[in-house]
C-alpha cells in the first residue's frame, strides 16, 4: 500500500507517542505503559520510536474507559481482550448461522 491509501489502512502505525497522547488526551508516559506491561504493542520507526495505528489507539480507548471505572491495568486488558473474543464468537456464530440456513435451503428445493 502506497501514498495515501496508507491513510485508509487501521494496522498503518501513523502516529507518533506525543501525537497519540495529544489525540486521547492522556499522558505520554501512560502510553509507555501499556506497552510495558505488554497490552498495546506499538510498532517502532527505524530510529526505534513508538508509532501506533488507528486500530491501536481504538484499544488504548477501550482500555482507559476500564481503568476510568476503576479496574487494575491487568483487569482492563483482560475485560477487552474477552470482549473482542466474544466479538468474534458471535461473528462465527452468525456465520456458521448462515451457512447453515443456506444449506437448508439448497436441500428443500432438492438440490445438492
Amino acid at each position: 500500500m502506497t501514498g495515501l491509501g496508507k491513510l485508509d489502512d487501521e494496522d498503518y502505525p501513523a502516529f507518533t507517542t506525543g501525537q497519540a497522547a495529544r489525540m486521547l488526551g492522556v499522558q505520554e508516559a501512560f502510553l509507555r505503559s501499556l506497552d510495558a506491561a505488554d497490552v498495546v504493542r506499538p510498532d517502532r520507526s527505524d530510529g526505534g520510536h513508538r508509532r501506533y495505528s488507528r486500530r491501536q489507539l481504538a484499544l488504548v480507548v477501550r482500555v482507559r474507559e476500564q481503568l476510568d471505572e476503576g479496574h487494575t491495568l491487568a483487569s482492563a486488558a483482560r475485560i477487552v481482550g474477552l470482549q473482542d473474543r466474544l466479538a468474534a464468537a458471535e461473528d462465527e456464530i452468525t456465520s456458521l448461522r448462515r451457512r447453515l440456513e443456506d444449506d437448508e435451503r439448497r436441500d428443500e428445493g432438492g438440490f445438492r
